[in-house]
């Protein structure tokens, strides 16, 4: 699931200061100068910081059929009657493939320092291994020059659900270690090529998403392969081993590679914020990601997990488990909403908290408002696993955005739901906790899974039949909050 703005701040500070001898003395007029101008400095962020914005390949490129591209997962499973509302596909989606520098542009005023973006795994190898389809790296390598042509950083993502269908034929997708190991080849190969033009890497968007929703017990998206508990199992660790073997392909083949992932961590936070809650919360942040980021940050399955498991328990070997903990550079951390939890006298030390019926979400129904989450996570990524840079590498909403008789997209509520998620990442970054860096999901409108163009997450009107791009009220909010570097 990014953006920037013009530097507002002197003409206000300055407006301030011509009207407020009318009303106070000097000195007291120049005290509650320098009291705002504390207040603003402690709503900041990091010098440095990054700003950004995400989308991801199938979503917003379109151009499915073009120089040599070839089928995703994604491009069958949409083009089933049935499987996405209203029988939408990403066939053109926002026309990325050829829109990208218009988009750039856009990127640009908005004042973004980052983008994150994925590569189409089948643009690149169209069988998921052996021949190499050169028109489509071509594409990748005009995007990353005009990305850095216009001083944006490129933060790339190798995979983000769209499978090359091959691989899903041949080997049953994630299924397969073989998939694991044409992912490896996949991603070295690309580092090898594109390693002059990006530094920043991410192996693998979102584990729980793709192959819970993909291959679990009840499917709903690509390639909906219905699985036992202990085939999701297998099909879980190769997807992680997928990752480790990445990891260690970009390190091989890229000189300088900052290597990172983009994860859903499933989120944890004390209701109240109290000794025995908080404790409670890093017991329920590290149950809660048993399958993923456990063996990631630890190098091995919980004993817990395992137990629980039985004889569903996925194969491993002690070598995958040091090739999947391959020390990362960054932990991405994909964050929407959290888990609320309490201190509990039971086996768990917690209880979770059921949303009620009034509990406050926007359009998506698994988007609970939550601006906790933005402080919460990343200070129990920090405390938990010891994690010393993260990015939150996906952050917004869907709203219900609609284009007035005037031109424009007062999306009000993405922006009250911005400010109030960024105010608990500033309180994060604040506190020392080590958010380096921020990618609003998302630049467009775009592709939304199975809700097809239903849902708009992006602070970019884009009107589909004419492919008109129009900033939103949201866009000039992320532009304001970028220029200064703080709460807007």
């Amino acid at each position: 699931m990014g953006t920037k703005m013009r530097r507002r701040d002197f003409l206000k500070s300055a407006s301030t200061l011509a009207v407020a001898p009318l009303a106070l003395p000097v000195s007291e007029a120049l005290a509650a100068q320098s009291t705002a101008a504390l207040q603003h400095a402690a709503l900041t962020f990091p010098k440095g910081f990054v700003w950004g914005t995400a989308t991801a390949s199938y979503q917003v490129e379109g151009a499915v059929k073009e120089d040599g591209r070839g089928p995703s997962i994604w491009d069958t499973f949409s083009h089933i009657p049935g499987s996405v509302d209203r029988n939408d596909t990403g066939d053109i989606a926002d026309d990325f493939y050829h829109r990208y520098k218009e988009d750039i542009q856009l990127m640009q005023r908005l004042g973004v320092t980052g983008f994150r973006f994925s590569i189409a795994w089948s643009r690149i190898f169209p069988d998921g291994t052996g021949r190499v389809n050169q028109k489509g790296l071509d594409f990748y390598k005009r995007l990353t020059d005009e990305l850095r042509a216009h001083d944006i950083e490129p933060f790339c993502t190798l995979f983000h659900w769209d499978l090359p269908q091959a691989l899903q034929d041949k080997y049953e997708g994630w299924r397969g270690r073989e998939t694991a190991k044409a992912f490896a080849e996949y991603a070295g190969f690309v580092a090898g090529q594109l390693h002059d033009r990006i530094h920043n890497w991410m192996t693998i968007n979102e584990f729980p998403s793709y192959i819970n929703s993909g291959y679990g017990e009840k499917p709903h998206n690509a390639p909906k392969m219905q699985s036992t508990r202990k085939q999701l199992a297998q099909t879980s660790h190769n997807a992680i081993l997928a990752h480790g073997l990445a990891v260690q392909a970009i390190r091989a083949n890229a000189k300088n590679a900052r290597v990172g992932i983009a994860q859903n961590t499933n989120g944890a936070m004390p209701v109240v914020e109290t000794p025995e809650h908080i404790a409670a919360a890093k017991k329920a942040i590290r149950h809660f990601n048993e399958p993923y980021d456990v063996p990631i940050l630890e190098g091995k399955y919980s004993d817990r997990y395992l137990k629980q498991l039985g004889g569903d328990a996925p194969q491993f070997t002690a070598e995958e488990m040091k090739i999947i903990s391959s020390p990362l550079d960054f932990y991405g951390v994909n964050i929407y909403s959290t888990i609320e939890v309490v201190a509990a006298d039971n086996e768990d030390g917690y209880l979770v908290l059921q949303h009620p019926k009034s509990y406050p979400k926007l359009v998506a129904d698994w988007l609970y408002y939550n601006p906790q989450s933005l402080y919460w996570i990343p200070r129990l990524m920090q405390e938990v696993w010891n994690v010393k840079e993260m990015y939150v590498t996906e952050n917004g909403c869907a709203a219900e955005d609609h284009m007035t008789e005037d031109g424009h997209v007062y999306d009000t509520d993405r922006v009250n739901l911005l400010r109030n998620y960024f105010t608990q990442m500033q309180r994060a970054t604040a506190e020392g906790i080590p958010v380096r860096g921020y990618f609003l999901w998302s630049l467009l409108d775009n592709f939304e899974w199975t809700r097809g163009y239903t849902q708009r997450f992006g602070i970019i009107y884009v009107d589909y039949a004419s492919q008109k791009r129009t900033p939103k009220l949201s866009y000039d909010f992320y532009q304001a909050v970028i220029a200064r570097n703080g709460l807007a």
